[in-house]
């Protein structure tokens, strides 16, 4: 079985909205199927229709949700090194070209959030930076070209 990389937080998370989905969403849906069973003629009940979806899509959420904690594999992101970029690292760029300084942390593929500067360790720029120490340079290939970094500091998570 292929291990997918997480950290604690991003698992907790999948773990809470699983939770949340079986104790809230699921009994809601099965409700609304129920009530909209008691209007008559299903075929052409779009309530019923809608919580059939409805109920469709939050059990393939489940499913989702179940294969990625069992696949889970948490980072201990306490006992990171602090000389170079590894998973769940925090870190300072400088774009090369603007100055522009940035700062990412290399999360799961399911915990990653761009406005939060969580990155996705299958991302090109995480994978170009995985190993970096202070003060050296990444190329990343982008759609609209290459980009060159430095990196400036790594953070202790």
């Amino acid at each position: 079985m292929v291990r997918t990389p997480i950290t604690k937080a991003g698992y907790d998370a999948l773990r809470d909205e699983l939770a949340h989905i079986k104790k809230h969403e699921r009994p809601k849906i099965i409700a609304a199927i129920e009530e909209a069973r008691g209007h008559g003629d299903l075929s052409e009940n779009a309530e019923y229709i809608y919580a059939k979806e409805r109920q469709s899509f939050i059990e393939t959420r489940i499913q989702e949700l179940e294969t990625k904690i069992a696949t889970a594999e948490i980072i201990d992101t306490s006992r990171l090194p602090d000389d170079r970029i590894v998973f769940g690292s925090k870190f300072v760029l400088s774009n090369i070209d603007s100055g522009e300084e940035i700062t990412y942390q290399i999360v799961g593929v399911d915990e990653s959030d761009l406005n939060k500067g969580l990155i996705s360790i299958a991302s090109p720029i995480a994978k170009a930076l995985i190993g970096k120490k202070l003060g050296d340079t990444a190329v990343v290939k982008t759609p609209n070209g290459e980009r060159e970094y430095e990196v400036l500091k790594i953070i202790p998570v």
